[in-house]
C-alpha cells in the first residue's frame, strides 16, 4: 500500500493526492500533525534517504529557529524538531516498499509510480 505523509492544509499535499486520485493510484493518507510522528518513522526514512531531505529549510517554523542551532543542526536535533513541529518535515513524503519520494514533482511521482505499475 503506498502511504502518502503530509499535513492536510498544506496545498503541495493536495496537489500530490489529487494526481494519484486522477491516476486512480490507491493510498492511504497520513497526517504527521493529527495522527502524529514517531522517531521509527523518521529512521525509517532516513535509511532510505539522506536525513538532511527530510528537513524542511523552506519553512517558516526553520526560520523561527535561532540562527545557532540551524547552524548546529545534525541527525538528532532535526529528528527531535520535526517530531515536535512536524511542519519542518518536507512533504509530501510518498512511501511504499519499493521507493520514497520526498517532495511533489509530477514527473518522478510518474517514474516511481510506473516501477509499481510493472509489478
Amino acid at each position: 500500500m503506498l502511504t502518502v505523509y503530509g499535513i492536510k492544509s498544506c496545498s503541495t499535499c493536495r496537489k500530490a493526492r489529487k494526481f494519484l486520485t486522477g491516476k486512480h493510484i490507491e493510498h492511504r493518507f497520513h497526517d504527521i500533525r493529527e495522527d502524529g510522528l514517531d522517531i521509527q518513522t523518521l529512521e525509517r526514512w532516513a535509511s532510505r534517504v539522506k536525513w538532511e531531505i527530510l528537513l524542511n529549510k523552506q519553512s517558516l517554523t526553520w526560520r523561527k529557529i535561532p540562527e545557532v542551532d540551524r547552524a548546529n543542526m545534525n541527525r538528532n536535533r532535526a529528528f527531535a524538531a520535526m517530531i515536535d513541529h512536524p511542519t519542518l518535515v518536507k512533504r509530501p513524503i510518498l512511501e511504499s516498499d519499493e521507493f520514497i519520494a520526498v517532495g511533489f514533482s509530477e514527473k518522478r511521482f510518474s517514474e516511481y509510480l510506473s516501477k509499481i505499475i510493472r509489478r
